[in-house]
């Protein structure tokens, strides 16, 4: 498998891209590398791809309600598979409850 970064760097349209495109490209990338024929997840992939791609994010949210409901859905009904609206949708929620978001919206820029 080819690493996401040199994937990312073979899209000749982000040569220029801006950080936040490229974020994204690799959200696209990582999504796509891990998703069926059919261009989706399921449920326990997704469970999966978030402990392990996602974790800086859901690391000491286990206790949250909302976070246990986002884990839970994917537990449920696992014939049913998640498509890239979907992951993206869970990510955001992912993330807004974050403590990591926190700590980012912090850190102090310079110019």
């Amino acid at each position: 498998s080819i690493p996401v970064a040199k994937q990312l760097a073979s899209i000749k349209a982000l040569g220029q891209g801006s950080d936040l495109e490229k974020a994204f490209a690799t959200v696209a990338l990582v999504y796509n590398n891990n998703a069926d024929s059919e261009g989706k997840l399921s449920r326990a992939e997704t469970k999966s791809l978030l402990q392990t791609q996602f974790w800086h994010f859901t690391q000491g949210q286990e206790n949250k309600p909302k976070y246990q409901e986002i884990i839970s859905d994917l537990d449920e009904e696992p014939e049913n598979k998640i498509d890239f609206e979907d992951f993206m949708m869970t990510l955001v929620m992912l993330t807004l409850m974050s403590d990591l978001l926190q700590e980012i919206k912090n850190v102090k820029t310079t110019k």
